[in-house]
């Protein structure tokens, strides 16, 4: 509800407690993924935080400096900067750091733009007379257009619950420098595998990061089928053979006929006529083979047409 600034220019929007419910539950979907739910125990620290009194906060406050918060680098910037920085963002580490002292941590894992609240972890066991946790800090990995950290927000990411298809389509999309970090941070090969890959052809070992990555998070068999969709698909040239089904309602017509960036929008392809426009302009947009390069162009919908927006995104029509 306080909003991690970590890596922040700016304040970060508070979110609702039920926001806060709703994303822990997909945090859940997606780390059992990855662990046994079985050994696994979630805590919300509203378990202890919400049982502080002011003078709680007060007396923990105590312990934490404002020269040890303007020593975080981020944090340092902006105040360089003269960025506005709320007393709020300084309670983020100290409350991350206590929950460490109330769970009584031994090892505390982050990504390395953690690193300051770790350490404020360790110091502030001290203060309590526990033994000070261990950091284990893992690197940053970065998103598709390899430039920013991998990000939901910067819609630059591959989500471990995306479908089978989508995985292995977003991995087939990042560039052939960058798809080697990902052989390393997610899938931990070692230097002889990925010395082994590297002899490869590119779009070889790029079918191999895809089939990987779904396989770890689905099944061999899903990733057979998806690598199997996408040589389909971009290679022979040809549509799916699953996708949506958009059935148009008269009401949605003029005359028989629809504007193509309304018809985009109604599809979910675009998430609004602007970004419908971008992709007309950009030819990314096709009904069937025709390409669609006018965005004032009306299109006379047709029983099984395909509407297709860029490399990923395809539609199948059905007329009133």
């Amino acid at each position: 509800m306080i909003g991690d600034p970590s890596g922040r220019s700016q304040t970060r929007k508070p979110l609702s407690r039920e926001d806060v419910q709703s994303n822990a539950q997909t945090y859940q979907n997606q780390v059992f993924k990855i662990l046994d739910p079985d050994r696994t125990e979630i805590r919300f620290n509203s378990e202890w935080c919400g049982q502080l009194s002011f003078e709680d906060v007060l007396r923990l406050s105590a312990r934490v400096t404002v020269a040890q918060m303007l020593a975080r680098d981020d944090f340092s910037k902006r105040y360089g900067e003269n960025q506005p920085i709320s007393m709020v963002e300084f309670m983020y580490p100290l409350i991350q750091a206590y929950d460490s002292v109330v769970i009584e941590a031994d090892v505390e894992l982050g990504g390395t733009d953690q690193l300051f609240n770790l350490l404020l972890g360790r110091e502030l066991q001290k203060g309590f007379g526990q033994a000070p946790q261990i950091v284990l800090t893992m690197p940053l990995l970065e998103g598709l257009a390899g430039t920013q950290k991998m990000s939901k927000s910067l819609d630059n990411y591959i989500g471990v619950t995306d479908p089978p298809g989508d995985i292995f389509g977003k991995a087939m999309s990042v560039s052939d420098e960058l798809m080697w970090r990902y052989f390393d941070l997610v899938l931990c090969l070692d230097s002889e595998e990925i010395g082994y890959l590297k002899s490869l052809h590119p779009r070889e070992a790029k079918d191999e990061l895809g089939r990987r990555l779904v396989g770890r998070y689905y099944d061999d068999d899903s990733a057979k089928e998806a690598s199997a969709e996408f040589a389909r698909v971009f290679s022979e040239k040809k549509v799916p053979t699953e996708m949506q089904e958009v059935e148009l309602r008269a009401d949605q017509l003029v005359d028989g006929r629809i504007g193509i960036l309304n018809l985009v929008s109604i599809s979910g392809l675009a998430a609004s006529n602007s970004e419908a426009r971008r992709l007309v302009q950009q030819r990314a947009v096709r009904i069937d083979d025709e390409l669609i390069s006018d965005p004032r162009f009306e299109v006379i919908p047709v029983d099984g047409s395909v509407l297709r927006c860029g490399k990923r995104g395809f539609a199948r029509l059905k007329a009133p």
